[in-house]
This record gives structure tokens, sequence and C-alpha cells, in this order.
């Protein structure tokens, strides 16, 4: 039997391969091909059960909950992810198969031996601080007492940077080395940040690849020492954009979508609304709540600009009745109201559950002003020290979406913007391999 460690780099493409030459010289690179929608929740899950999201279910990094009435993205129980993981294919030939998960999305619940997911203290009077869910319990202690706390805002936000990804990896070659795993999934998020806000192209995505190759270096040298096969691969390429689309307002001007009302702020209003979207990267699924009504709104938003495909759904039933696909240099902004001043209040915030859609304006300090959106997080930084409530109030809005410059979610379009695929068995020698074929060819390099 051969242990295995499988890296998920996101974002790498041939590109940024160019720029570290510790992950290039695992092996030959193939072309990963994924699936529709192209962003973390959905291409893990198909990594991970050989479904795709028809199959597993998992049709975006969140969707409409029409049982609970609730736009939910970032959820984390495995339930949610239907179909059999690679790990209880493995068990059925061999029952003591052993898997650590090192912050692989829906850890929370999976039947796995050693988890490690990023979950906030979130106090009952407001304030939210840094840290992690670990299973076995003992294992948090642990790594916190080597590694310090999770960094959680460098995991994602303004200052969303390298420091997360190190602390992974780390906490990975430790658990490597106490315990053993037979597959050991490890999640490394950094070349998401700089390439989302700057663009694939800018020289500030190829400082990020180098600088994300020299933190691999340990954990490449670990997993090598033990013997493991090393497998290394990425969900998605991310590729140039410059324009926000709003689908949201679009159908909120025609009279599609409603909002209502609390403290001068308006809030989306799926229960009573004809139809929404649920804006994902360059992928949208729009909810529409009767059927006749279908075919008129995939009209109205066929004609607007930005927009590429519509399809009718992706054959599951969290899906929206249409997905759309931006085009190339377009992405889906959640944005329904119509005037900032409406605004909710947590549309200011890096706040990921309350948003209805993705937000990568999150990772700016507010471009309109970043000089004073950066002394608004001091001053609650200053709160929070002291015990006290506190808002960090960053983001811009409409500034903040026009800043983006990187996206992904569509297929690609070409090679060198394709997610890839390597591994240090010479054995593997395709050229190109689907994401569905990816479960097949990890249970075959374990020898299952």
């Amino acid at each position: 039997m051969t242990k295995l460690v499988v890296l998920d780099v996101v974002g790498l493409t041939p590109r940024l391969l160019e720029h570290m030459p510790r992950l290039r010289a695992i092996g030959p690179a193939a072309r990963l091909d994924p699936v529709l929608p192209a962003v973390t929740c959905s291409v893990q899950a198909t990594l991970l059960t050989g479904e795709t999201p028809a199959g597993h279910g998992i049709v975006g990094n969140g969707w409409y909950f029409r049982d609970l009435g609730e736009v939910f993205l970032w959820r984390q129980h495995n339930a949610l992810v239907g179909g059999e993981k690679i790990w209880q294919a493995a068990r059925r030939s061999d029952p003591g198969y052993t898997v650590a998960n090192i912050c692989w999305w829906y850890a929370m619940g999976a039947d796995v031996n050693w988890t490690v997911t990023p979950r906030p203290i979130y106090h009952a009077d407001g304030r939210k601080d840094p840290d992690c869910y670990t299973d076995p319990p003992e294992l948090h202690d642990d790594l916190t007492a080597a590694l310090g706390t999770f960094p959680l805002f460098s995991y994602w936000g303004p200052g969303a940077g390298l420091a997360s990804s190190r602390w992974i990896c780390e906490a990975a070659v430790r658990v490597m080395a106490a315990h053993d795993p037979d597959l050991t999934l490890v999640y490394v998020p950094h070349l998401d940040y700089d390439l989302q806000r700057y663009g694939p192209d800018d020289p500030r995505a190829a400082a990020a690849a180098a600088e994300l190759d020299a933190v691999l270096g340990p954990l490449l040298d670990a997993a090598t020492a033990r013997g493991a096969t090393i497998v290394a691969l990425s969900e998605y390429g991310i590729t140039p954009v410059r324009r926000p689309v709003d689908v949201n307002r679009l159908l909120r001007e025609h009279g599609l979508l409603r909002v209502y009302t609390q403290a001068g702020m308006e809030y989306l209003d799926p229960w009573t609304s004809r139809a929404f979207a649920v804006a994902d990267h360059q992928v949208a699924h729009v909810y529409v709540r009767d059927q006749a009504d279908v075919p008129k709104v995939a009209a109205l938003l066929a004609d607007l600009d930005g927009v590429a495909e519509v399809h009718d759904g992706l054959g599951h039933e969290r899906s929206g009745e249409l997905v759309l696909v931006a085009e190339p240099d377009a992405w889906f902004t959640y944005y329904y109201w119509l005037d900032d001043d409406r605004a909710p209040d947590f549309a200011r915030l890096v706040d990921i559950h309350r948003k209805p859609g993705y937000d990568p304006a999150e990772l700016f300090f507010d471009p309109a002003d970043p000089g004073a959106a950066k002394r608004r997080a001091a001053v609650a930084l200053a709160r929070k020290k002291l015990g006290m409530r506190y808002l960090m109030q960053v983001v811009g809005l409409d500034a903040g979406a026009r800043a983006v410059r990187g996206s992904h979610g569509r297929l690609p379009d070409s090679a060198a913007d394709a997610p890839v695929l390597l591994c240090t068995d010479p054995s593997v020698t395709a050229d190109r391999i689907a994401a569905t074929e990816v479960k097949s060819l990890l249970l075959r390099l374990a020898g299952r």
C-alpha cells in the first residue's frame, strides 16, 4: 500500500509553475479539466467523489436552501456532499485506511481520522477571533502550541496572504509525522489572493507563486521522506477580468427581485422575489419561483452585457432554474441595492456568511479611500482589544468590485489557463485528466 499526499494548490496553472521549481520537480503537468462551476467547493467535491455537481450536489460555493428560504455560502458539514468519497472506497478493501484532511472544504463531520479546518470563535457579544476546528479535539492544542493560533485574517480578507498557507503546510507536516496517515489532503490557498486582486498577468502573481513554492518545500520534503506518492493539483485557473456584472440589480429593475427594509438598510427578500441570483465568481445560479417566468428571465439575462451563456440548471435540485456563465473578462456581483446609502452594513464588512453571494471586493481595503479604510480598521482593532463590540468596515462597494482583476468559474478556454495535475509516480503519463477521473487515479496510486 502506498501513502498518498494530495496538495490542492489553488489557482495553479502552467504559467505559474514557471515560477515554482520545487513544485514543478514533482513531475510533468497534465491538464486537469474541471467541472462547471469551476469553483472551490464544486471541484473539490468532484475530485473526492468522481461525481459531477449533478451527482454530489455541491452546485457552487453556496446556493439557495429552498427548505430554509435562505442563501448560505461556505457551509462546512461533510453530509452536504453526496456520493462515495475516496476514503470510503478505499475502506471497502482496507477498513483501517486512515485519512488526514488539512483544510479541504466540507471537513467537519467527515468520517476521516484527523481533521483541521478554519473555524473562528464567535463570541456571544459579536466579536470574532481566529481559531480552527480539529478532530480529535486534542489536535487543536497540539497545533496551536506548536504553530500559534490559526491566522484566520490572513486566510481571507484584505490581509489575506502567505501566513495562512504556511500554517496549513506546517500543520500537515506535523500531522504526518505524528500519525502517518495513508492519505493526507492539504489545501493551500495562497495563489487565490493576489491573482484575484491584481490578475494572473501581474508581476505580483509570479511573486506569489515563488513565495508559495518556498513554503511548500518542507512539506514536499516531509512527504518524500515518508516514501509517499505526491499529487499536486488545482481546482481552477484564475483569468483576467475587468467587468463586474450586476445580475440582481437588473432583476430588481424589472420588478423580479424584491427587498425588505430595516433600519434604513435593504435586504434581499428571497421569499417574495420572483427571481434572484446567487453570484459565485463567473457563475450565477438564478432561482425563479414560478416556472412560467423562466423563459422571460432567461431572455432578459441573455441580453445582459457580460453574460456568455444561460443554462437550464445543473441537474440537481439545489441548482438555480437557470445558471449563468460570464464572458471571459467579466464576473458576477451579488449586489442588489440601487443606492449605496441603502446597502446593508454587512456589505462593507468581510462577512462571507451573511452576504447572499461571493464578494471578491473583500480582498481590498476600500479602493475609493484605502487610507480611511485602514484607519477604520485600526479603530476597530482597538475596540476589539478593549473587549468592545466593533465593525471592521473596510470593504468598498462598486469601487471594490471595479478593482478586481482576476476570477474563475468558467470552463477554461485554453491550456495556459487550465488547472493542472502533477504526480511523483512516473506511471501517470496522461496529458489530460478530467476532474471526475481523479478519484479513480488516486485509488490506483494508493494500490486500492
